[in-house]
């Protein structure tokens, strides 16, 4: 089997750590072509140093790390260290990183990449704020046919919001970017709050990742464990749920997900809604399906797919 070829857009924060490692633990079905970091979870000088200690801890010092955009395309940028901590993965020991940072710009390196690629041959995987994907769209438009599928974190229906009443963080933060991606005419398949929030760190899930006794399982236990704090505290659950690395269980077992074709639009001009994402999943609007929307989890299978994988490295 070929391994598929991916470039992870990310903003670590613990969730986007686990899910790096997870796809770390997977060379021979993923080819990480690179990893390009944004502001989001945390301020940018941060996502993409956590980014390369990852890289550090998961033995993957190979692959290339790029930094991205500093901001949202139209709005400030809101941060979530309350749920991630002040340095985003708040858990482990925070150094200087042996994996260099590149001095390409994230958005350079997505562009150059897919313009020298074959059509439909390259899956772009972003589990924070689309500022980077969006840029790159809006830059050069004719790296769009070269994208295979959008495999991302983002988004809510039936849970609403994380970040405010109606609208996950992610989508939040550049509304303005998801509106540009959601409308980019490529397949996608979206990881929302809707899935996620059915991938819940118990503390016997918890366990299991910390009895792999490796650095990798620690490092994945210790953060873990400090991140569950904050959305047990908020939505009274005996565990935090696991949202980024979602996506890459769904590149490596999609039959683990349920989902259904769908349009998803993005609210960009209400104060009130600003990055609601409208998922019409009755298809009532007559909008052409532009997303597969994630709406079931098999959480045991979830599970016992990362503890094996990171139990690899």
């Amino acid at each position: 089997m070929t391994a598929r070829p991916i470039i992870i857009d990310c903003d670590p924060g613990q969730d986007d750590a686990i899910m790096l490692l997870l796809a770390f633990a997977a060379p021979a079905e993923l080819d990480i072509l690179g990893i390009t970091t944004v502001a989001g979870n945390v301020p940018l000088n941060l996502t993409q140093r956590n980014a390369r200690i990852m890289c550090d801890i998961g033995g993957r010092q190979d692959i290339p790390v790029f930094a991205g955009c500093i901001r949202p395309m139209l709005r400030p940028l809101m941060t979530a260290e309350a749920v991630h901590g002040k340095t985003g993965i708040d858990g482990v020991e925070i150094y200087d990183p042996e994996t260099p940072l590149r001095p390409e710009h994230s958005v350079d390196f997505i562009i150059e990449t897919l313009l020298a690629a074959a059509d439909e041959s390259i899956t772009l995987v972003p589990t924070g704020p689309l500022t980077n994907i969006a840029m790159a769209i809006v830059r050069e438009p004719s790296i769009v046919p070269k994208i295979a599928e959008i495999v991302l974190m983002g988004g809510a229906m039936r849970e609403g919001g994380n970040s405010s009443p109606s609208a996950e963080f992610n989508i939040q933060v550049d509304p303005h970017a998801a509106h540009i991606v959601f409308s980019c005419g490529r397949p996608i398949t979206a990881m929302g709050l809707d899935a996620t929030h059915q991938v819940i760190t118990t503390a016997e899930r918890l366990a299991a990742i910390g009895a792999i006794g490796s650095d990798v399982g620690r490092a994945a236990h210790d953060m873990l464990e400090f991140y569950d704090r904050h959305d047990m505290e908020k939505y009274g659950s005996e565990g935090g749920p696991l949202h980024d690395p979602c996506t890459v269980a769904y590149l490596l077992a999609p039959d683990l997900f349920t989902g259904k074709q769908v349009n998803v639009a993005i609210e960009t001009q209400s104060d009130l809604t600003m990055g609601h994402t409208a998922v019409d999943f009755w298809r009532v609007t007559g909008r052409p399906e532009n997303t597969n929307w994630i709406y079931k989890v098999d959480a045991d299978g979830f599970y016992d797919l990362l503890t094996q994988h990171l139990a690899k490295l």
